[in-house]
């Protein structure tokens, strides 16, 4: 619906240049780690069953279009078990998903503990898009 209404804007109103960068805006919100977060789940040996997710955290004093900030965050259902922020910006999507991977994948086999210390290593490089350890 937004996208719709910045196109409208674009053609039909008389400052071109301001709705498109409105437009611009609109676009990259929608691809960025604000709005959607890489997520996914890991089933450990145990048998337990971990969210990973990395994204823009919440703050209910910031709004999250005002924040930088992208962390790396473990939860057992609704249990918060270890976060760290990261080097990551709110752009780097692909990036953000091939290190959730890496950490689902170290949890998995037993490799990485769900511990803050465990997952710290992560969260101080930035991977290419697709590349896996």
């Amino acid at each position: 619906m937004a996208l719709v209404t910045g196109l409208i804007a674009f053609f039909v109103g008389s400052r071109p240049r301001r709705a498109a960068l409105s437009l611009f805006r609109i676009r990259s919100a929608a691809v960025s780690l604000r709005g959607h977060p890489a997520e996914e789940r890991a089933t450990l040996p145990d048998g337990r069953e971990i969210v990973v997710r990395i994204g823009v955290p919440e703050d209910p004093y910031i709004k999250r279009k005002e924040l930088d900030t992208v962390s790396l965050e473990l939860f057992a259902g609704d249990v918060a078990l270890a976060a760290v922020n990261t080097v990551l910006e709110p752009r780097h999507t692909g990036e953000a998903r091939t290190l959730v991977r890496e950490v689902v994948a170290g949890l998995e086999s037993g490799d990485l503990e769900p511990t803050a210390g465990a997952i710290e290593p992560f969260a101080d490089r930035i991977p290419a898009a697709g590349e896996t350890r």
